[in-house]
């Protein structure tokens, strides 16, 4: 009788222990590695497994059904969608921004982007540093004549299609010769993967031009520019800038499909972006789907009060009250 008893617990011991895997974007692995780790202590028996790949990786994995979740910085295409093994949900997470980081020695202003010059960067039309046009965005400051080394991402990566989403908005050959998606055909620069390789990249070599979320700036203590927004403002990328980017969004979609790139508002940063987490319906292990759900309403009661301190902007009220009617409705 004694052992009898001492196996059902064994046995429901062992059926609160809960593994979850996730992959995906690494625009949000900061607070989302947080959040897991905060969760599982808060959770016995509970683990969150997530590979930081890119976002590309996270949307074929999720779409194989070979983890429980999904996180992306691009919105899954119809695609997509339609191609997906299985129904998914994307759940809104955070806000972030998108920086220009540059290593430029000797240069200690806080240097000035216009949409055109940083497109112009990226399409290789801008090779040098002392550019007149970079010159007259930056009046006073003696810059080098230093060739510019552009790095970009080398995987399918949220962050780059943010980044493209937003040179494609401002700059009609940008739109027309590259485009914006995850992954594009860069007329020039050096491919790194993931934030950290591309902010590596960055601090170590002289000259060199990248982008990265804000996090990953002040994180590895490297320079990042203002831009011209497109109210004309010069902006830094910032939580305020951000939270003003997203307010451009009156009517929040079903499925939350939206970009809130070049967003009007006097101090909106333009290079902003709602970042998702994906979520098969129904759940490829029930006992799991219960736990990611019951993560999902920690985040929006305890997580969100969290993104700030990594840089990050909390869902508006609107979205994330939509959000609990979402999650409401998962299987």
């Amino acid at each position: 009788m004694f052992l009898a008893a001492a196996l059902i617990v064994s046995a429901a011991s062992q059926g609160l222990a809960q593994k979850l895997n996730g992959a995906g974007a690494t625009f949000p692995y900061p607070i989302y590695s947080k959040w897991f780790s905060e969760f599982s202590a808060q959770h016995a028996g509970v683990q969150i497994n997530y590979q930081s790949i890119g976002s590309g990786g996270g949307i074929r994995q999720v779409m194989a059904g070979t983890v429980d979740f999904g996180a992306s910085d691009v919105p899954m295409t119809d695609a997509q969608i339609k191609d997906s093994k299985v129904k998914i949900v994307a759940i809104p997470a955070v806000l972030g921004a998108v920086v220009p980081i540059y290593n430029l020695p000797g240069v200690n202003t806080e240097l000035r982007f216009s949409p055109d010059v940083l497109a112009d960067i990226y399409l290789g039309k801008i090779t040098s540093w002392n550019d007149g046009r970079i010159a007259k965005d930056n009046p006073g400051v003696t810059l080098p004549g230093a060739k510019i080394n552009v790095v970009h991402r080398s995987e399918g990566s949220g962050t780059t299609f943010i980044f493209t989403d937003y040179l494609s908005k401002v700059s009609p050959e940008w739109k027309s010769s590259v485009g914006s998606n995850s992954a594009v055909p860069w007329p020039i620069g050096i491919g790194a993967k993931g934030n950290e390789a591309v902010a590596g990249m960055v601090r170590q070599l002289p000259g060199t031009i990248g982008y990265v979320e804000l996090i990953y700036a002040l994180q590895n203590k490297i320079q990042y520019g203002y831009i011209r927004n497109a109210a004309g403002t010069w902006v830094k990328g910032s939580i305020d800038g951000v939270t003003e980017a997203a307010a451009s969004v009156k009517n929040m979609p079903a499925d939350y499909r939206v970009s809130i790139t070049n967003a009007p508002g006097k101090n909106a940063y333009p290079i902003s972006s709602f970042t998702w987490l994906l979520i098969p319906n129904p759940p490829r292990d029930g006992n799991n789907g219960k736990v990611l759900k019951d993560f999902l309403n920690w985040m929006l009661d305890h997580g969100e009060s969290e993104v700030t301190a990594l840089y990050y902007a909390p869902l508006p009220k609107s979205v994330s009250d939509k959000v609990r009617v979402t999650l409401s409705q998962l299987k």
